[in-house]
This record gives C-alpha cells, sequence and structure tokens, in this order.
C-alpha cells in the first residue's frame, strides 16, 4: 500500500511540475502586449446629437476585457486646489444624476469585451444642455482584473483606491481625446 502512495505522489508531482505554463507571456513582464494587470485611461470628449449624445472608446489590443473583469467609468466632476495652489481632480463614479431646471440629467455608461460607451440620458429634449454639460466631458476609464475587482474590501467609489490597487499612478494614465 506503500508503494502505490509514492508512486501516486511522484505522479501527481510530474503532473503538476508538467502543468506550467510558457514563461514571460503573463502580462506581467509586458513581452506579450496585453495588460492583465489593470489600467486606467482618460478620454475626452463631447456629446450632441449627431453622436446620439454617446461617447464610443473601442480598446485598443494592449487591453483584454474577459467575462469577468470590471470596468468602472469616473466623471471628472469638478477640480479644487491643495494648500499649495496645485489642481485636485474630484472624480465621481457613473451613473451620475443632476437635476436641472429642464428635469433629470444622467451620465451612464456601459461596456462589451471590445468598448465602452458614455451616454447620456435624460427626461427632456436634450438639445436644451448647456456646453458645460456636454463639451469636452472628462472620463476616467478603469480597467480591473477579475481577482482585483472581486476583493471585498475595493472601494470603488474611490478613484484612488482603485488605482492603487491595480499600482498605477496619476502620471501613467493616458490621456486620450475622441473626435
Amino acid at each position: 500500500m506503500k508503494k502505490i502512495g509514492i508512486v501516486l505522489g511522484i505522479f501527481l508531482s510530474l503532473f503538476i511540475m508538467a502543468c506550467e505554463g510558457p514563461r514571460g507571456l503573463d502580462g506581467f513582464d509586458g513581452k506579450d502586449g496585453v495588460n492583465i494587470l489593470g489600467k486606467v485611461v482618460d478620454v475626452e470628449g463631447s456629446f450632441n446629437a449627431s453622436n446620439d449624445y454617446s461617447i464610443i472608446y473601442n480598446f485598443p489590443n494592449t487591453i483584454e476585457v474577459f467575462e469577468t473583469d470590471v470596468v468602472l467609468v469616473y466623471i471628472l466632476w469638478d477640480q479644487t486646489t491643495d494648500s499649495n495652489g496645485e489642481p485636485v481632480d474630484i472624480w465621481r463614479l457613473l451613473p451620475q444624476t443632476r437635476i436641472l431646471d429642464q428635469g433629470i440629467l444622467q451620465y451612464n455608461y456601459d461596456h462589451t469585451f471590445s468598448d465602452v460607451s458614455i451616454f447620456m440620458e435624460a427626461d427632456f429634449n436634450m438639445n436644451t444642455l448647456t456646453t458645460s454639460d456636454t463639451d469636452n466631458q472628462v472620463f476616467r476609464i478603469a480597467f480591473l482584473p477579475a481577482n482585483e475587482a472581486q476583493s471585498s474590501k475595493l472601494n470603488t467609489s474611490d478613484i484612488k483606491a482603485v488605482m492603487q490597487t491595480i499600482g498605477t499612478t496619476n502620471t501613467e494614465v493616458a490621456k486620450i481625446k475622441l473626435q
């Protein structure tokens, strides 16, 4: 009986060691070109009737989104200054609702495996919106791998916490202006 256990143990050890995948193709060293650690990008665009009050960001081939991954979108809501007079961005997680004189306006989003659609919804005619609500809006999109996103301790409403979790700083955020 001991011999069967030893043979089974050796076989199991060899099987586990043989299951290791190729090195350097895991996204950790950047050699395969796909980021599985998480990424953050800023996109700027304008909403109008011709784009049906929506902005589409198509993922580049360096971003691969899986079914279990999470895509979060934040809107640059305002700016303030710190004690040194430096600007500080105020980000809010979408959806965000504004109550205007015309009615209720909401910024929202959805995503697929290949893009994010950021759109406006309202209970009034959006042609009456001011340019401050529609033009040159900045959104921060965070891509979180499933293992990071499913952490019950992660406060997804705090962009700083999200960026810290995936190891990204403001200087590493790509800035993209959409047409």
